[in-house]
This record gives structure tokens, C-alpha cells and sequence, in this order.
């Protein structure tokens, strides 16, 4: 079970474990975090999200500042990136598979003291995405 917070287009964030996530599936299953046993997994639609951040821990860390700029001093897999959410959110990171002709590809966050672990971003909720 992964742990995941998904944020929607809308402004909605769900947060919970997922067992069936795949980038090219339409759709993937959330149990909600402190769902009471037996409460059916949640229906999530990938492409009402703005992005799938799988994440170390629920409450994150509010002492962190998260950086929007890719880390210069920090080695990463991949090209260093950065996206523009339509809803005017930054994020730096690393990115190993962006083809503008997909729906969503992955991204490291570039601040390793980030509680996301890494996050799905859905491309049609990017305004913009460069290479640095």
C-alpha cells in the first residue's frame, strides 16, 4: 500500500492508501485515511486530479519550506524540471519520463526535506513545464 494525498483540479485533496495506481490506467482506487473497516475504497479518476503525491507521512512537516526551484546542489536521476500548476502552485523536481503527448509523467521534488516522496503529475493541469 502506498500512502497518497491526491489533489484534485477542483481544490479537493484526498488522502489515503492506494494499492493500484498505474500511469496509464483511467482509474485507480483510495481507501481514506481513518475510514472505519469495511468502508469501500474511494474512485478516483486521473484524469479529475492535479496530481498524486505519494507521501511520507499525512500531517507533513509545517516547519519545511519547500523549494519550487529544482536543488542545484542535490544529484538527481533525470532532467531537473519545473511545473506551473494552472492553479498558480510551483514545483521543482527531476523527471526522467515528460513527453508532452502523455497524459501525466513523474516527478522527484527537487527538496529532499519535502514530505513528498515523489508525485504523478496529470499533465492537463499544467500551465507550464520547463526544462532548467
Amino acid at each position: 500500500m502506498n500512502r497518497v494525498v491526491a489533489h484534485f483540479q477542483d481544490g479537493r485533496l484526498l488522502k489515503g492508501f492506494t494499492s493500484d495506481f498505474l500511469p496509464a490506467k483511467e482509474h485507480f482506487h483510495i481507501s481514506a485515511d481513518q475510514a472505519p473497516p469495511g468502508t469501500r475504497p474511494i474512485e478516483v479518476m486521473v484524469r479529475d486530479l492535479k496530481a498524486l503525491f505519494f507521501v511520507r507521512t499525512f500531517e507533513g512537516n509545517p516547519k519545511n519550506r519547500s523549494r519550487s526551484e529544482a536543488a542545484t546542489g542535490r544529484p538527481g536521476a533525470g532532467r531537473a524540471i519545473r511545473v506551473v500548476f494552472r492553479d498558480g502552485e510551483i514545483m521543482g523536481g527531476s523527471t526522467q519520463g515528460y513527453d508532452k503527448s502523455r497524459p501525466g509523467f513523474w516527478l522527484v521534488p527537487a527538496d529532499s526535506g519535502s514530505n513528498n516522496e515523489r508525485c504523478f503529475v496529470v499533465a492537463a493541469a499544467a500551465r507550464e513545464v520547463a526544462f532548467l
